[in-house]
Parts: C-alpha cells; structure tokens; sequence
C-alpha cells in the first residue's frame, strides 16, 4: 500500500531520532528508512549492524528513503550513541523491573513534541529483531515506550514498529501548535546531553568503587542502573550536571577532570 505523493514534503526539524541497537538485517533497516521518512523523520542512526554499512539491501528495501535522508550514523556502542541527546525513549514489549515512565506510542508523540519546544534533542532506541532491547540499554533511557496489541500475540517486526510510533508522532504535528500546557523553564542553562550524564555516572562509578561502596560485585550492575534510572529521571541541566561534579569534588578532594 503506497500513498499518494503530492508534494515532497521535507522532514521536520523537530522530528526524534531513531536509533537501531544492533539490527540484524539490511532489508529491516531499509524498511525502517522508509517508514521514518513517510512520517517525517530524517535521522537514523544505527549501532553495530551485523552485516555491516553502507549496505545493499537496506538501499532497495528504502525505496529511495535513504537517498533522501542524511548520511547515517554508525556507532559502536548504544553510549556513544545517545550521548547527543537530551531525553531519550526505549522501546519494549515485555516489562522491565525499572523505575520509569511507561507511555504508548501516542503518549509519547505528545511528550516528544512539548520536550521540542523546550528546544530538547530526543531518541527513540530500538533492539535487535530477535531479542528486543537489553535491560542495560532500557536502563540507558529516561523513559519506555510500548504499543498495547493482542497479548495472545504481539510481536511485531522491526519497521512495522518504527512506523507505528513515527506515524503517532507524525499524526500530534498539528495538535502540539498550541501552548504548551506544562514547561520548565531553565534560563540560560540547556538541558543537560546524555553525554553530560554518562560522564557523571562514569565519575560517581569510579569513586564509589574506590570508597568500597560496591561491598556485593554481584549488585554492582543492579546499583549502576538504578543509578542511572535516577539520574534520568532528575532531567538535569548542563550548570546541574556541572554542580553535581562539584559536589563529588568538595566530598572527595579531587578536581573535576
């Protein structure tokens, strides 16, 4: 089923980006292209796929899709791959034991487009066809997006998945025009990057291992994602992120790096 093309309307500005954790064919990222750019998304950035990039199949399977679109992103790791960003979705059709908000596809239409009006860069993260996401890479989010379907039977391919929550996305363009009903404002400081934030946690990791926190190594990595869970949830800004690295110093003695 194909739509009617009338005009070749670019991709908005303040469209999410996709994000694909290790997809496994070329063919499900071509289809994801297309699916994004039918409803105006532009960015995609992709983290170890298994048969590489650029790739063949994933250009025919586009139909055209990823000629229009800007060069991919190819990215080794899901931290490297978020660090851009200031609020980020993860996508998953099962429940995780995490502290997070949990929005449908539609809820988070609505939320991405009033984070844009705060000028805030976001992602959507989506996992492998065979696994989903992992819970270290939900863990990475500040937030979990999932689609309620058949529960006798609710799995859904790649791209059938990036359409839904791209074309929810796409479908709120209009109603979000007005006023925004909730805001907070941050005055000269910008919210702070996802990068800002794995700094942090890499630096509030590393003193705690030195202090003897971590008394279990088996509930180090539990501790970590709580941590992290924490620490998005806060939506911290730059001058935030800063104060926080000047905490850890005055309690420690050392400067920030």
């Amino acid at each position: 089923m194909t739509g009617t093309d009338k005009s070749l309307k670019p991709a908005d500005a303040d469209a999410p980006d996709i994000i694909l954790i290790e997809p496994q064919m070329g063919e499900n990222i071509g289809a994801c292209a297309r699916a994004m750019l039918n409803c105006g998304m532009a960015k995609l950035v992709i983290v170890n796929p298994r048969d590489g990039w650029p790739n063949a199949a994933a250009d025919a399977m586009s139909s055209g899709a990823l000629e229009r679109m800007p060069p991919v992103r190819v990215c080794q790791s899901a931290a490297e791959a978020i660090a851009p960003y200031h609020y980020i979705y993860a996508t998953t059709a099962r429940p995780r034991d995490m502290v997070k908000p949990v929005l449908t596809a539609r809820g988070a239409a609505a939320d991405i487009h009033k984070r844009h009006t705060a000028h805030s860069k976001t992602a959507i993260l989506f996992g492998p066809e065979r696994s989903g996401l992992s819970n270290d890479d939900v863990a990475l989010a500040h937030a979990v997006i999932t689609i309620p379907l058949n529960p006798g039977f609710s799995s859904l391919n790649l791209a059938q998945c990036v359409l839904l929550v791209a074309y929810e996305w796409y479908q709120a363009l209009e109603a979000q025009q007005a006023i925004p009903a909730a805001q907070l404002p941050t005055g000269d400081s910008a919210p702070a990057t996802h990068g800002e934030y794995l700094g942090l946690m890499r630096r509030l990791e590393d003193e705690l291992a030195q202090n003897g926190f971590f008394r279990s190594p088996d509930m180090k990595p539990s501790i970590l994602r709580n941590l992290k869970n924490m620490m998005a949830r806060a939506e911290m800004t730059d001058q935030e992120i800063r104060t926080f690295h000047g905490i850890i110093s005055a309690l420690t003695g050392k400067k920030t790096p």
